[in-house]
């Protein structure tokens, strides 16, 4: 046999082996970030089951101006438990069995994927699992949510060691966003968008800049409102970026990075002027380098909403790696 016809006969097979291998490749998940996918017969979603679950995942997010779902949920009956509803995201599977169960199956169907499996004897026994782990569900999603959006952002156009060289970090930067100011310690990124503008601050201040509680929340408003003051003003004259007077913002102890973090929700206003929405921000406790790090997003978008803006600057935010 010449070496032509050993080649002409190795390519179907090289062709077949090729096609079992992908055969064995997880499908890509789709779907909008912060959405789920419900499976769940129409007798259970019209009753309480469907009630609860409303409750648990499409509860309005915390530091809004306006009431906006945690996530949204469509809806689909078992029978529908096939084709493209098994590509997305998140999938809670809600069905009654002869066994009272809860279990999570990552990629069960597609990559990344996180499906969530609920069954019960009876509606009591259902809802009991509902209340028991809706939590660790929401954390769960939350996590897939955040790393998704730090995939699909793509990489800036903007040099990173701007931000490396000032602050001792790696962020990873979304295209769209551009430098609006810089000083010393500090550092303003903005994106416009058809509604309005996302826009994130980077700046440090002494460690000693948020005392202990029961102070934490009053001294990260002051720093806040001092930054607002000297750098986010509107175009008429004494009119500067401040914490809305009539809402304490939400206060969270977390961890970034490795490092101790106040995470900090609420919605800013500009003084003596009718522009505000929602803030998130995180002031991290970086001994190492004796300083208050703070990493903070806010956006302007008044006639649309604001959930999915604040989820891209959280997932920004939460890319971050402090240098050595």
């Amino acid at each position: 046999m010449n070496k032509a016809h050993f080649l002409f006969l190795l390519i179907p097979f090289f062709f077949i082996s090729c096609a079992k291998k992908n055969d064995n490749l997880p499908r890509k998940a789709t779907g909008k970030i912060n959405t789920i996918s419900v499976i769940i017969d129409d007798q259970l979603w019209n009753g309480e089951i469907g009630d609860s679950i409303r409750n648990k995942f499409a509860s309005p997010v915390i530091g809004l101006p306006q009431e906006e779902p945690l996530f949204t949920i469509n809806q689909y009956p078992v029978k529908l438990m096939e084709g493209f509803m098994t590509d997305s995201r998140t999938i809670i599977v809600v069905k009654k069995e002869e066994k009272n169960q809860f279990v999570i199956k990552k990629n069960q169907y597609a990559s990344p994927q996180n499906v969530f499996h609920i069954s019960g004897k009876t509606s009591s026994g259902i809802l009991k699992i509902i209340e028991k782990n809706a939590p660790k569900i929401i954390q769960t999603i939350k996590e897939t949510e955040i790393v998704e959006s730090q995939r699909i952002n793509g990489q800036s156009l903007l040099n990173p060691q701007t931000i490396a060289n000032k602050f001792h970090i790696s962020l990873k930067v979304p295209s769209g966003y551009l430098y609006v100011l810089q000083d010393t310690s500090f550092i303003w990124l903005k994106k416009e968008i058809v509604s309005g503008n996302s826009s994130l601050l980077i700046y440090q201040v002494p460690i000693s800049s948020i005392k202990k509680d029961p102070n934490s929340v009053a001294n990260i408003v002051k720093m806040r409102d001092s930054i607002g003051d000297l750098y986010i003003r509107g175009t008429e004259l004494d009119t500067h970026m401040i914490t809305e007077e009539g809402y304490a913002p939400y206060l969270f102890k977390v961890k970034l990075n490795g490092k101790e973090t106040y995470e900090t929700k609420g919605t800013w206003e500009l003084k003596n002027d009718f522009m505000s929405g929602p803030f998130i921000n995180y002031a991290i406790v970086d001994k190492q380098h004796d300083r208050i790090l703070v990493l903070e997003g806010f956006c302007y978008s008044p006639s649309k909403e604001e959930r999915d803006l604040m989820h891209e600057l959280e997932s920004i935010i939460k890319s971050i790696i402090v240098l050595k």
